[in-house]
């Protein structure tokens, strides 16, 4: 039987998509993993049994298994600067032809310092009501797709360096209108070097000196190609970023990505390509919650963060505090109804809580109860479900956002055990997979599918 597994996250992102995909890779003998959305934002931690590491951004979190490819689909966003880097990382852990298992989808989106640039100096004009940020332009991008602006980069646009040539001279200098001046610059270091590429008129040639090893080396391919290599395969796993509560749509806005975070992307890809076989959602959840950055985090503390603390995951760089808690069961079933479903459930981290955990079951909400059409409450008046809202009102998000910064977790204690059980009351599907540990030797079928 030919069989898809689409992994992706029910959290704020970071529960675990990497390692979880790796396994799948070993276990089913998957030869392909798609990425199917976001970009280079994406850090997703693979040990290998032999214990090397890397953190996979760009290339599929299969990549440590011989012969195993990665197709980065339509709806991703490529960094190439970040992707050279990233291929010489692997190189250093012994994963040398990268390049010769990747492809592209030429509708991809190219984020260029340019982007980067824009986006990091809006960031700066928030100042204290800033939405958070990676730093790596990707918003940028998709909102210069968005908008139709002529001079957006495709991956099919790199085999033309001349059309590249003109199109980044002409973005750079719609970028620098775009931002303007403002006193708030000069307050703030970070402003000064992404204004000077900005205003530095062979920012452009620069750019493609240091792509012109990306344009030998990746292989862009359209539609009908990978519509070609998806069908070779019996055997493929979609690699999800981010996290469905991050979602353009679903997340609370304004604290979103600009990707769609549910499995909806990968599906598009299988429809594209005639897939007739099974598709499994598999959602990925931390025992714990965890949030990056700026946003509501009902859980969070700074004593579960002190305990539950994360060598790949620091304050540094624009995506700011790393914070922890305990698990936050009203969001995960949150996320897996704003998801459209879940097939199946892997937790991560179990072996970073104890045999009896913490995780919350409940709202209390601090002021006024809230409306009906945002949440349900029990007889006792505390919050047991958020609800959605419509797809197209984002403003239903950003309301939802604003009363859990009004919510006050009410905890309950389970064993390891209970703790699956009400994961998996709260997702609605099973849980197939636990985690003990950061390589593919610490995972446990607790049933197949």
């Amino acid at each position: 039987m030919i069989r898809a597994w689409i992994v992706f996250d029910l959290g704020f992102g970071d529960s675990g998509k990497g390692t979880i995909t790796d396994f799948l890779v070993r276990e089913r003998g998957a030869g392909l993993v798609v990425r199917f959305n976001g970009g280079a934002q994406a850090g997703h931690n693979v040990v290998t049994p032999a214990g090397h590491h890397h953190t996979f951004s760009q290339f599929g979190a299969g990549t440590f298994v011989p012969g195993v490819l990665s197709h980065l689909g339509p709806a991703f966003v490529l960094h190439p600067g970040a992707m050279l880097v990233e291929a010489k990382k692997l190189e250093s852990v012994g994963v040398a032809d990268t390049f010769e298992r990747t492809t592209i989808d030429g509708r991809a989106l190219v984020v260029t310092p340019h982007q980067q640039a824009a986006g990091r100096l809006r960031e700066v004009l928030r100042g204290d009501a800033r939405h958070g940020t990676c730093g790596a332009g990707i918003g940028e991008a998709v909102s210069d797709s968005l908008a139709g602006h002529s001079d957006t980069v495709h991956a099919a646009d790199i085999r033309n360096p001349s059309l590249l040539r003109e199109t980044l001279a002409s973005q750079r200098i719609r970028k620098r209108t775009e931002i303007g001046q403002h006193a708030a610059f000069a307050a703030d270091p970070r402003a000064a070097p992404e204004l000077a590429i900005l205003d530095d008129g062979a920012s452009g040639e620069r750019v493609l000196f240091q792509w012109a090893p990306l344009f030998e080396k990746l292989r862009v391919v359209d539609s009908t190609e990978a519509q070609r290599i998806l069908g070779a395969q019996r055997s493929i796993v979609f690699e999800g970023a981010q996290g469905m509560l991050l979602d353009e749509t679903w997340g609370f806005h304004p604290h979103t990505t600009w990707s769609d975070c549910t499995p909806a992307g990968a599906l598009a890809i299988l429809d594209e390509a005639g897939f007739d076989g099974r598709v499994t959602r598999l959602g990925v959840i931390r025992a714990y919650s965890t949030r990056h950055g700026e946003g509501p985090f009902p859980t969070g503390s700074a004593e579960h963060a002190a305990a539950h603390r994360d060598p790949n995951n620091n304050a540094e760089g624009w995506q700011g505090e790393f914070r922890t808690g305990p698990l936050d069961l009203v969001l995960l079933r949150y996320a897996a109804e704003a998801a459209a479903g879940v097939d199946g459930v892997a937790v991560t981290c179990l072996d970073q809580v104890g045999k009896e955990t913490d995780a919350c079951v409940a709202y209390s909400v601090r002021g006024e109860p809230p409306e009906p059409a945002f949440a349900e409450r029990d007889a006792g008046g505390m919050v047991r479900r958020l609800v959605p809202g419509p797809r197209e009102d984002l403003s239903h998000r950003e309301r939802l956002g604003t009363l859990l910064r009004r919510a006050d977790p009410v905890l309950a204690r389970f064993s390891r055990e209970d703790l699956l059980k009400e994961v998996s009351k709260a997702t609605g599907a099973p849980v197939l997979l636990e985690s003990l540990g950061p390589n593919a030797g610490d995972k446990r079928w607790l049933r197949k599918l």
